[in-house]
């Protein structure tokens, strides 16, 4: 059996496979456009979030059985022709849950206490110590929209922090922590509002005008799941009016940042933002690697 990894896998994820005896092509420095001219001999794909198993790569993809995601998000995995076509997909959906619930919650003290703005301030020779009076998370309501895994961990870190936790879920997923309202509910009782939903039809800019409209004056919105499922245009017109106090962005609309929307936001002071890094610490990728691997294993073992 012949097994390609075209992103960055962890040595640990790599080594399994090897110790199978498969052949293993460690091809994350290949350019990803050269990848259709040399996946036809291989049996097994192993992807993260760069690589786009869908279009000329999936056509190219003759002998292909196992599609392997180190990571959660299948949404640059054509799933449709993969079924069709009897390829099985298997992701790691626990390796990263942690990972990215700290982001989200670093996000939310850092938006809290104006961390990045001292840290600005500071590099500019400022002293802006008055300026810069932020809030407690103790007592603040967190709305999750979005109650699976991840959603489901940062409500537990943020209720043994004192807050109170509501969710809402817009795809139905089963392990929620939290207690359950309707989206507009949330919207209108949160003072921080973070999402942890995949980007589907429906999800697709869940945050805009009319729902950014209905929230708290002064709300924060922390999002790292996916960038579309936030107009950038309504966000950041409710940053500059104030509607919106800040807002702590993981992901965009397209990446890397290219959109003008995207750029517009990070010029605010009271954006922060990061180049998709939820799930990149160094024990997130090894988990993501050790599962993913064993995932690929299992299925070529019933081949």
């Amino acid at each position: 059996m012949k097994v390609i990894i075209s992103d960055k896998l962890s040595s640990k994820g790599v080594d399994l496979l090897k110790a199978e005896g498969y052949e293993v092509n460690e091809a994350w420095d290949i350019p990803k456009e050269d990848l259709p001219s040399i996946i036809g001999d291989y049996d097994a794909i192993v992807i993260r979030s760069a690589t786009k198993v869908k279009g000329d790569l999936l056509e190219a993809a003759k002998k292909l059985k196992v599609v392997g995601r180190a990571g959660i998000g299948l949404d640059n995995v054509d799933l449709k022709t993969c079924e069709e076509r009897g390829i099985i997909v298997r992701n790691t959906p626990n390796a990263t849950t942690d990972t990215v619930a700290e982001l989200a919650l670093a996000f939310m003290f850092a938006l809290a206490r104006k961390v990045v703005q001292g840290t600005t301030t500071l590099r500019k020779g400022e002293w802006a110590k008055k300026q810069l009076s932020g809030s407690e998370l103790l007592g603040k309501t967190l709305g999750i929209v979005g109650c699976g895994r991840i959603g489901s961990a940062l409500a537990r870190k943020c209720d043994a922090l004192g807050m109170n936790i509501i969710g809402c879920d817009v795809v139905h997923i089963s392990e929620a922590c939290v207690d359950q309202c309707e989206m507009p509910e949330v919207f209108s009782q949160a003072d921080f509002i973070s999402l942890h939903l995949p980007l589907l039809p429906e999800t697709k800019h869940i945050i805009n005008e009319e729902a950014i409209a209905n929230m708290k004056d002064g709300v924060f919105i922390i999002n790292c799941a996916r960038g579309g499922t936030i107009d950038e245009n309504a966000l950041y017109e409710a940053i500059k009016s104030g509607k919106v106090a800040g807002a702590a962005l993981d992901v965009w609309e397209k990446e890397p940042v290219e959109l003008e929307s995207s750029k517009k936001l990070l010029e605010l002071e009271q954006v922060i933002g990061s180049p998709h890094i939820g799930a990149q610490t160094a024990e997130g990728q090894e988990r993501a690697g050790i599962q993913v691997a064993e995932a690929v294993i299992e299925e070529l073992k019933k081949l």
